[in-house]
């Protein structure tokens, strides 16, 4: 009987937390306003009033890019065997088809590990008639398995814009929108520092990323908060110096191509 209340009690908070996360819409944007807030105290995580980053024409800065001589090549339109499936470990469920990878069944993850890094990488989103939001595209990148840069089909698209394309998701919006129509190939330019931790787990320093998006910046040295997830602020969990890459499927079959990265040192020496 102790044990049926146990669980009645945990069901009840858990139905409790449901009801309460409720989405809503602002001007056209669906997001929520009962998650926690953002640490400048300005905004919710995913908050639908937060202003959208503003649109930029972009430009054709690194399309294509040819990875340069000391560069690991991670998918040069061959083969997934630089990838595995995140869940099982096996082969990467992902379909190859005219030197592209389309995301399909669950999330890959690299077989290299990498920390301090340049990475390039080329996407297309699918086109989507009648999704809206985070419905549209939806994928990402995810730097050392856990810090995430959104992919999303954000060309006419409005979102909650901590999940907007090119930002930090769930923490930091792009500092601007510069995304291409659905069918045609996009890049991210992403520079990345690892964070760092001290023997009793605490952060010395954070990780920062800058990133390029189809040649415009969106984030600039900007210090990550922690993994990235729905509806969190970000938290720092001790983790080893290097991990695998990861590219998400989240329900659309996005499409990538000429992925490389170049693993880079950290000098400040002035």
């Amino acid at each position: 009987m102790k044990n049926k209340v146990i669980i009645l009690a945990v069901l009840a908070a858990f139905s409790a937390i449901s009801a309460q996360s409720k989405e809503i819409t602002i001007d056209g944007v669906e997001g929520f306003q009962d998650t926690p807030m953002q640490p400048d105290g300005k905004w919710h995580v995913h908050d639908p009033a937060r202003p959208q980053p503003p649109v930029v024409t972009s430009g054709t800065f690194s399309a294509n890019a040819t990875p340069p001589s000391d560069a690991i090549v991670l998918f040069d339109g061959k083969d997934l065997s630089q990838w595995r499936d995140k869940k099982t470990g096996g082969p990467a469920g992902w379909q190859v088809e005219d030197g592209v990878a389309i995301s399909a069944k669950g999330d890959i993850v690299t077989t290299n590990v990498f920390g301090d890094m340049q990475l390039h990488l080329e996407f297309r989103e699918p086109v989507l008639k009648g999704c809206e939001g985070q419905d549209r595209g939806n994928s990402g990148v995810f730097l050392m398995g856990r810090y995430e840069i959104q992919i999303l089909d954000c060309y006419r698209n409005k979102t909650y814009a901590d999940g907007a394309v090119g930002g930090i998701y769930g923490q930091h919006p792009p500092l601007a929108n510069p995304s291409r129509p659905p069918g045609e190939w996009q890049t991210y330019d992403i520079v990345f520092t690892a964070p760092h931790f001290a023997a009793n787990g605490e952060v010395t320093t954070p990780a920062f990323v800058t990133v390029v998006f189809n040649g415009v910046v969106v984030q600039n040295h900007q210090v990550i908060r922690g993994a990235t997830n729905w509806k969190s602020p970000g938290k720092y969990t001790p983790h080893a110096a290097e991990l695998p890459l990861a590219l998400q499927y989240h329900k659309n079959a996005v499409a990538f191509r000429n992925i490389w990265v170049r693993p880079v040192s950290l000098d400040n020496e002035p």
